[in-house]
């Protein structure tokens, strides 16, 4: 906790910060190293022959090994940095899916994802005539793959699924899922922002055929991410963002394109926001990926327990097996007016849809209250979350 500057800052005194699935704070190492840039060696990469510029180049490009190395990619070329998960997911829609997506054919997602990965397919299929299906999660907020079978037909081209659910903290068995997608001959994306920064990643393990992730959900900056895929999935694709350093040359009526992974980075990156993630990772692999897992699964199971012995309150998704973000409804009180009480107790939790409206529509309910846990909490932590939560029920309990 000390490490992180807001969480010990005098406007921030006593504050228990459980949002850490909407963005997860940062330490002062990630804030150093894009002040640094900032302030010794701003310049463009690439381009230039001096120093500055050369050391921005090779910060930009460091980001880019350690981010390989972090989820165990075969090569650097195959990280392609992009403003986050969303836009991850985007390029894949727009740079793979409308090249290999034609009318008639199937796209296959799960009902629980997150906006960014439904939204990106629902394009596609309007704009190829193909169909979009989903995979209906089982009451308890799990997928079951014996069900995923019949919906990989010959003609589906796509399937793409969260690795942590974000709404209901459930964690897929990707390398069930992946296997059985690739026996049908089925590629798979997979949304990792909830799963990057929470437990080891290997792709080439899981054998994934895209990843996408966010920076700001893994102790690093917002408006950075990646993109990995498969160099073979990388070479079917075509840029969708066009000028700056993705070009190899220019002539009046034609261009071509550089190589991977610069020719889906068009324009000006955002430099200190890779150079941000690259720190992010370091700080998150001198901790190690193992040991956040098991705090973090020790801190959940806690807080299960104890939000279990509220009568009245019910939690949204599985109760093992799952991730440190836990939705939960409290009797009759909207998870709105719930938030705004525990933010007078300097408690700050999330409310609403956490844009995976699906998942309400499925639970027949408009909204769900939002703790998520992180490295920086602690079980005195949960503990005053809860007797706010009962201190809430009392208060509420004339209107109810």
């Amino acid at each position: 906790r000390r490490d992180f500057p807001i969480l010990t800052h005098p406007k921030n005194e006593g504050l228990v910060y459980l949002d850490s699935a909407a963005t997860t704070q940062k330490p002062a190492v990630v804030i150093e190293a894009m002040n640094d840039f900032y302030r010794q060696y701003n310049a463009n990469t690439h381009r230039g022959a001096y120093d500055m510029a050369e050391r921005a180049t090779n910060a930009f490009e460091g980001a880019r090994s350690k981010v390989a190395k972090f989820i165990h990619a075969p090569s650097n070329e195959q990280i392609i940095f992009t403003r986050g998960t969303t836009e991850s997911m985007n390029l894949v829609a727009y740079g793979w899916a409308d090249l290999h997506v034609n009318e008639g054919d199937r796209i296959v997602i799960s009902e629980m994802e997150h906006h960014s990965n439904i939204v990106p397919w629902q394009m596609v299929a309007k704009r190829r005539g193909a169909e979009l299906v989903y995979w209906r999660f089982e009451d308890d907020g799990t997928l079951d793959v014996n069900k995923l079978s019949d919906l990989l037909t010959d003609r589906t081209r796509l399937l793409s699924v969260t690795q942590i659910s974000n709404a209901l903290g459930t964690i897929n068995p990707l390398p069930e899922i992946i296997a059985l997608a690739h026996e049908k001959g089925v590629p798979v994306a997979v949304d990792g922002a909830q799963g990057v920064a929470h437990q080891p990643v290997d792709v080439q393990g899981l054998d994934v055929d895209f990843y996408g992730f966010s920076g700001h959900k893994m102790v690093g900056p917002t408006g950075i991410g990646v993109l990995y895929a498969k160099k073979e999935r990388l070479n079917e694709m075509q840029p969708v963002m066009f000028g700056g350093d993705m070009i190899e040359s220019v002539d009046y009526q034609e261009s071509t394109w550089n190589e991977l992974p610069y020719r889906f980075e068009g324009g000006t990156q955002n430099i200190a926001g890779a150079i941000g993630l690259g720190a992010a990772i370091d700080y998150l692999s001198a901790i190690g990926l193992e040991v956040i897992r098991d705090y973090e699964a020790e801190l959940t199971r806690y807080a299960l327990q104890r939000l279990q012995d509220m009568d009245d309150l019910r939690i949204y998704g599985p109760l093992e097996n799952r991730g440190a973000a836990i939705s939960f409804t409290l009797g009759q009180i909207h998870a709105h007016d719930l938030a705004t009480w525990l933010d007078q107790k300097k408690i700050a939790i999330r409310s609403g849809h956490h844009c995976a409206q699906l998942v309400m529509k499925r639970f027949r309910v408009p909204a769900t209250a939002r703790a998520s846990l992180y490295l920086y909490n602690s079980k005195p932590d949960i503990d005053r979350f809860v007797d706010a939560l009962k201190e809430a029920k009392e208060y509420f309990s004339k209107w109810f």
